[in-house]
């Protein structure tokens, strides 16, 4: 009979994905993720089968955690204008810590592009999601008035994640808070009316 697990699985996620954030997917050794998660090297392989696997599910934990707090603010009070600007102001300040980790689905994208597994399927998953929650934001600021009239949903959908991932980027490369919020700023004139 085997033995039930005495750990909670979501928690090991969690450190997971902390471990992998930190370090990038191949510098993470098996070492590193015993030492993040503290379980055993047996007990790792036993409930996650593989590093690849723990990967695609702590990648699939940080999107659906990350992507409820941005559905959130875009679905929080004020204009279409205001909650954009909200966003933008969360991956600037998201990134606020001495050394900033940046994203961990924009470092996996620079890391290992989008390959056919499930780290992909995570990653496809998480862009289509925020491509659909941005356009309907911006056609709410047409129809608000506070975005340019005449405005592409899909095309601007595609700048403001563009946008947030690079100031993710910055962050990553030490560029100031003050640096990231002028490009904000400058983001948003294009698509504000006026």
């Amino acid at each position: 009979m085997a033995r039930p697990r005495e750990f909670d699985e979501t928690a090991a996620v969690e450190k997971a994905m902390h471990a992998f954030w930190e370090h990038g997917y191949e510098a993470t050794s098996t070492q590193d993720l015993c030492q993040a998660t503290g379980l055993g090297r047996s007990s790792v392989y036993n409930t996650f089968t593989s590093k690849r696997a723990l990967f695609g599910r702590s990648l699939a934990h940080y999107t659906g955690t990350q992507l409820d707090r941005r559905q959130a603010i875009l679905d929080g009070p004020g204009t279409a204008a205001e909650r954009l600007a909200a966003v933008l102001d969360s991956a600037i300040e998201d990134d606020a810590e001495e050394q900033p980790r940046g994203c961990l689905v924009v470092n996996t994208l620079a890391e290992l592009g989008v390959p056919d597994d499930e780290v992909g399927a995570a990653l496809r998953k998480d862009t289509a999601r925020n491509l659909t929650m941005f356009a309907e934001c911006v056609r709410e600021g047409v129809l608000d008035g506070s975005l340019r009239d005449g405005l592409d949903p899909a095309e601007v959908a595609e700048y403001l994640l563009s946008t947030t991932s690079g100031l993710r980027v910055m962050a990553r490369r030490g560029t100031s808070r003050a640096g990231r919020r002028a490009v904000a700023d400058l983001a948003l004139s294009a698509i504000v009316a006026r």
